[in-house]
């Protein structure tokens, strides 16, 4: 976006709503009308299958496809999406991450040929595209959970598709360095910027030194690298951490890579406001929570984001609806086009408040930064569990606060009394939902895929990139190669994980416990969990699993941390396992119970599996519990299946569940529940 000079009136910020569910059909209808209320930029939200490298008929894909985004399995599925969107005109954001290469590659394919069909010239339409994908590994080992690759291979197709994009897609922001989920893992402001700046450093270091870019073209990276950030509701705090963060930015990129020119240093951001801050308790409450969030971004001149894209009131329920998605797109037009925000010069220039807080956090963050540059960098950091575990320690304090009523939600732990809600009168229908024949579909439509195309070609262009991904050359012709031959995701994917690997990053579950306000009501449980020990003449184990592809698993994390403070023994093996692997370790554990989490909306699939693989495995009398994002009438379905317990996020207090855990435990073994 052009930035105004003072007299004017600020350009209001990309307006986007991360949108897409079911099939690229569904999902095209939805942004052509999205952009047809007055949406100015698409920002496309994948399945979990297409984010972690599977196609739908893969075993990990099993309840997963087109829940939280749209499935992408191939360039047919890519053209769909973007049926009658002139990609030319379009500002497209793609939050994806260990496949960026892989999609981005099918969206220039799809350029190429619309241009073709135009009779334009192709090198000319991919120099209008503009857009950004997300391509941030690095907080996907710390936070989101959907990597594939090691860090070393990952970072490497980080560097070959911004050397390839600063050549051929220029106005391209090859990678959003992306801070959001740090945040929602735990990170405090300093820790956000510290950790983002991190990234950002070891990712234009990888660029540089991989030879591939001049070092006089080093502005030009720069200049297309941006960040994704989260604003949460102290939007003060907020507001002086996007301050921070943009003086860091100028000083890091001036000092460390030389860049002269101060508009190239600029820092461009966008942003999506907290979602996991909204509550599932009166969540009438959360529009009120996303309003000030996004003044959080938006108020300072100085530090204004240029694209914003906000949750929905009832996120912590379910999947949104149009309609709630168009709710939170005119909360962005009432303030860009009824308010005077615009129209002023910075508001902030000059506080002593605001200066102070800004100086604060830029210390902090310098020491951060300083600390994990000790360590060997970002990578380094990352291997060894250490900016992990700082998270988890970071979130667990946190949720303390929350405990102890130190920290305010209103609705949750104050204020709690509420009148019906007229917004959730329609109960089930008050979310979207997605047919689960929507999975058989994609299956289907993938085997005819690969019944109707071209086998030797695709078998030509999967050993090229083998080839290539066994050299130092960059991948992303050999990426374009597949996509054009008609090769599926999985199988790009497939084809890369056999030359680099895969990885299981560290949890960082070994470096918080409990401490301070809760301690007392910890030892009241964990005297409980000794004595049902004692009573069954063994130490009380857990397994706390993840079945799936949902890597949101900060609460799985502080579920074992608590679980572990009160006293059970504690397996949590980490993110991404099949309902097998899962029975398998409860059965060679010999646990008492099984805790599932599952945000992902997939519990009504994956949870029975695992019910009844204890089952077949002759465990069955092993009570298996839930939590996650679950619907009431869904909660009912999974305890008419034999789960003991559905916890969703309205139940907030850790060591009462860990209670409640004793009791389910005692009721399995026959012993008297007090």
């Amino acid at each position: 976006m052009p930035y105004p000079a003072d007299r004017e009136r600020d350009r209001p910020w990309v307006m986007r709503t991360y949108a897409g569910h079911s099939s690229a059909a569904a999902s095209n209808e939805l942004y052509r009308r999205n952009l047809a209320k007055g949406q100015t930029g698409l920002s496309v939200a994948f399945d979990l299958p297409t984010q972690t490298g599977y196609d739908p008929d893969h075993k990990l894909a099993k309840g997963e496809v087109g829940k939280v985004g749209v499935p992408i399995s191939h360039i047919g599925d890519m053209r769909r999406l973007f049926d009658g969107i002139p990609l030319a005109e379009a500002n497209t954001s793609m939050t994806i991450n260990a496949p960026a290469m892989w999609l981005l590659a099918l969206y220039v394919t799809v350029a190429r040929e619309q241009a073709e069909a135009d009779g334009r010239d192709v090198d000319e339409v991919l120099a209008e595209l503009t857009g950004t994908t997300q391509n941030d590994i690095i907080k996907e080992y710390l936070s989101r959970g959907t990597y594939i690759f090691p860090p070393g291979p990952s970072l490497r197709l980080i560097s070959d598709m911004i050397a390839w994009t600063v050549h051929h897609v220029p106005k391209w922001n090859p990678i959003n360095i992306c801070s959001y989920h740090l945040q929602e893992a735990g990170a405090t402001p300093t820790q956000e910027v510290a950790y983002a700046l991190c990234t950002a450093i070891a990712v234009l270091d990888a660029v540089r030194d991989s030879g591939q870019v001049a070092a006089e073209d080093m502005a030009r990276v720069v200049a297309r690298i941006s960040f994704f950030v989260n604003a949460g509701v102290r939007f003060v705090e907020e507001m002086c951490k996007m301050r921070a963060f943009a003086a860091l930015w100028d000083e890091i990129t001036r000092d460390r890579y030389g860049v002269t020119e101060p508009k190239a240093r600029r820092l461009r951001y966008g942003v999506q406001v907290n979602s996991l801050g909204l509550t599932e308790a009166q969540p009438e409450n959360n529009v009120q929570r996303i309003v000030l969030e996004m003044l959080a971004v938006s108020l300072s001149r100085d530090a204004r984001a240029r694209a914003i894209q906000l949750p929905a009131w009832n996120e912590a329920l379910g999947l949104p609806r149009p309609w709630d998605q168009q709710w939170a797109l005119r909360m962005q037009q009432v303030l860009a086009y009824e308010t005077d925000l615009l129209e002023y010069e910075d508001l902030f220039a000059g506080s002593r408040v605001v200066e102070a807080k800004v100086a604060e956090i830029m210390a902090g963050a310098r020491e951060e930064i300083d600390r994990v540059q000790e360590l060997g960098g970002a990578v380094a950091a990352v291997e060894s569990g250490y900016m992990k575990s700082q998270l988890v320690a970071s979130l667990a304090e946190y949720r303390r606060g929350v405990e102890s009523g130190d920290r305010v939600l209103v609705g949750v732990n104050r204020f709690d009394t509420t009148e019906p809600s007229p917004l959730q009168t329609e109960g089930v229908d008050a979310i979207e939902t997605v047919d689960p024949v929507v999975e058989k579909q994609a299956v289907a439509a993938v085997e005819r895929w690969r019944e109707q195309r071209d086998d030797a070609a695709v078998e030509r262009s999967l050993a090229e990139l083998r080839a290539a991904a066994g050299t130092s050359a960059n991948l992303f012709e050999a990426t374009l190669a597949c996509a054009a031959a008609g090769v599926t995701t999985g199988e790009w994917a497939g084809a890369l994980r056999e030359t680099f690997g895969e990885y299981r990053a560290p949890t960082g579950v070994s470096a918080a416990s409990i401490s301070g306000e809760g301690a007392a009501e910890v030892e009241r449980v964990r005297a409980r969990v000794e004595a049902t020990g004692a009573e069954l003449g063994e130490k009380l184990r857990m397994l706390v699993g993840k079945p799936g592809l949902d890597g949101h698993s900060n609460g799985a994390e502080q579920v074992a941390v608590r679980a572990r403070d009160t006293g059970f023994e504690v397996i949590y093996q980490g993110i991404r396992l099949t309902p097998e692997q899962i029975v398998a370790a409860a059965v060679q554990e010999g646990v008492h119970v099984v805790g599932l989490s599952v945000l992902s909306g997939s519990h009504l699939e994956v949870v029975p599996e695992v019910v009844d693989g204890l089952h077949a495995a002759g465990a069955g009398d092993i009570p298996v519990i839930v939590g996650g994002i679950i619907p009431a009438d869904d909660a009912t379905l999974l305890v008419d299946r034999g789960i003991a317990r559905v916890f969703t996020p309205k139940d907030y207090e850790l060591t009462e569940i860990m209670d409640e855990i004793v009791n389910v435990v005692r009721e399995s073994q026959g012993l008297p529940v007090a």
